[in-house]
């Protein structure tokens, strides 16, 4: 849920600031496609919230490639403005030398992105949590695209922290 992952991410943040790092933050929200592309197929259809909301080749080549060892340094904090549902405009921004990016959305372990992300943490929250937590509109198609995204990829398995979120007031980290 962006809820959850915007609590994680936020305490994430901290803790490096605290450090004396540099953070760069970048939700995959501001990376989705347009209106018109994202409901083609009507609004609950979970392989279109699926394949087709978010802009992961955008992510990679404004985000995740420029901010790589050998990238070039300059990246694009956000592509699309969902509630206007247009470009953001933003200007490219250059990033400081060490400067961590903390990415928060779903989908985040899918096989575009594979090797892209140095550290990844898994919010697994049951479908009946999603549902409760979820308008009537957005439920099924969320839901549905979560449950494929879990089969296809594995995310719990693959990530390299897993925190259980069924209440977001009681995360729990959940150790193998």
């Amino acid at each position: 849920m962006p809820a959850d992952a915007a609590v994680v991410a936020d305490a994430v943040v901290e803790a490096l600031e605290r450090e004396g790092r540099a953070v760069l933050r970048v939700d995959a929200e501001d990376y989705l496609r347009p209106r018109s592309l994202r409901l083609e197929h009507g609004p609950a259809d979970p392989d279109a919230g699926y394949e087709g909301w978010y802009d992961t080749y955008a992510l990679l080549r404004e985000v995740l490639d420029p901010l790589a060892p050998d990238g070039a340094g300059t990246w694009l904090p956000a592509l699309w403005d969902a509630e206007r549902d247009r470009a953001t405009r933003q200007e490219r921004r250059t990033a400081p030398p060490g400067a961590v990016l903390v990415l928060t959305g779903p989908f985040l372990l899918r096989w575009e992105l594979s090797g892209a992300l140095d550290a990844v943490v898994h919010l697994q929250t049951s479908p009946a949590a999603q549902r409760r937590r979820l308008s009537a509109a957005d439920a099924d198609r969320v839901v549905g695209a979560w449950a494929r995204y879990l089969e296809e990829t594995g995310p719990a398995s693959r990530a390299d922290l897993v925190v259980r979120c069924e209440d977001p007031r009681h995360p729990a980290l959940v150790v193998p």
